[in-house]
């Protein structure tokens, strides 16, 4: 079992929508949270140190994520996808872009 922590800003549409998307793959267990003050579920030293891989949506979300939590983050993979804060919860384009994207990383077959 794989077990991805999704990361964003706010935890409200990027990190939920990767969790939601990648929860169906057979093999993969998701948590999402946010580095904002005002997150909805705000990453924690558990799951951090649940986590086998850390995907965040920008690199400002590793900067902090570094920042807070930097010798937790010592032995983890950080992945910075490079998306934009400019989706909606289960956006169509959204999921795309992190099934592309997610699945390149995890070497995934059906990965665009």
């Amino acid at each position: 079992m794989t077990r991805l922590l999704f990361v964003c800003g706010r935890n409200r549409w990027r990190s939920p929508t990767a969790e939601a998307v990648f929860a169906r793959y057979e093999g993969i267990e998701t948590q999402s949270a946010g580095v904002g003050k005002d997150a909805e579920t705000p990453v924690s030293a558990e799951a951090i140190e649940w986590a086998d891989l850390i995907l965040v949506m920008e690199p400002g979300h590793k900067e902090k994520l570094t920042r807070d939590f930097g010798a937790l983050l010592r032995s983890k993979r950080v992945v910075v996808l490079g998306i934009p804060d400019e989706y909606r919860f289960m956006q169509p384009e959204l999921i795309a872009l992190l099934e592309e994207r997610v699945g390149r990383i995890l070497g995934l077959p059906d990965a665009r």
